[in-house]
């Protein structure tokens, strides 16, 4: 691992780091925030997934979830949204290829060298966390847009080794939107009915969540087709699963909306992790 910088923030120390990726087979950048407590001893983690074209840094600078950190005491990771570099697949669409890994482990070609997302979030960068910075074993995990549904999908898929799950503005049923099916059948191949495992609204209903969550949709957010929150509400309620659905009236897909319910959210995830 690589240092490429550290800086004060909140008394904390946000940091940006390289390190050669076993899992998509190039380097890849993350970023990782400590926030004081950490210096007396290891802290809960709480990830956050980006959305299409994010890399580590957009929420990082972004999101405003440092000064909530520091404040409940919780380290937080930023991973990139994909590999990248020279001789790594792309797309000249923005949603498909270097920007818009999907949190899924590709098995087509030609993304299947180095689009292997899901390995990446949940074994190889959480072993490297785990090993490199004074985090414990309880980890959270969040995420806006693409990495909402990422964030969703992760932890219904290995509920092992998330203990708390939120997400913003959630792509919460891909398999029957535009912001899925395209990415899905890319990576995974035309059979659907592999698609089901990476697809929220489909994965609740068979997989199921046993704790709660926390997701908050803004009613004014211009990609709310493409999302469709209501397939998400629909599982929880047939599911009877304790979800808490917050429709925010007013509220686009920017940053301006996720760092408006930060707060909740860091909250939400320090009750869960520390309680």
């Amino acid at each position: 691992m690589q240092t490429l910088s550290e800086s004060r923030m909140f008394g904390g120390i946000q940091g940006v780091y390289s390190h050669a990726s076993a899992a998509c087979g190039v380097p890849m950048t993350f970023a990782v925030y400590l926030p004081p407590q950490a210096s007396h001893g290891p802290v809960p983690c709480l990830w956050y997934l980006s959305g299409l074209t994010c890399t580590h840094e957009n929420a990082m600078t972004k999101a405003g979830l440092q000064a909530h950190a520091a404040e409940f005491g919780l380290a937080l990771v930023f991973p990139d949204t994909s590999p990248r570099g020279e001789g790594v697949a792309n797309d000249a669409a923005y949603d498909l290829g270097q920007g818009a890994g999907f949190y899924v482990d590709a098995t087509e070609a030609p993304w299947a060298p180095h689009f292997r997302m899901e390995d990446y979030v949940v074994r190889e960068l959480r072993q490297l966390v785990q090993a490199r910075f004074p985090v414990t074993d309880r980890h959270g995990i969040t995420g806006h847009s693409m990495g909402g549904h990422g964030a969703l999908t992760l932890a219904m898929r290995h509920p092992e080794l998330y203990a708390s799950l939120s997400a913003f503005a959630p792509i919460a049923h891909p398999a029957a939107s535009d912001w899925g099916r395209k990415q899905l059948s890319a990576y995974l191949g035309p059979d659907e009915t592999l698609w089901q495992e990476h697809d929220a609204s489909l994965l609740l209903a068979t997989k199921g969540w046993a704790r709660d969550l926390l997701v908050d949709q803004g009613l004014s957010d211009q990609f709310l087709d493409l999302l469709k929150p209501e397939a998400l509400a629909t599982a929880l309620a047939t599911t009877r699963t304790a979800g808490t659905l917050r429709l925010q009236a007013g509220y686009d897909h920017s940053y301006n909306f996720v760092a408006t319910f930060a707060r909740d959210h860091a909250a939400w995830h320090a009750e869960r992790l520390k309680g």
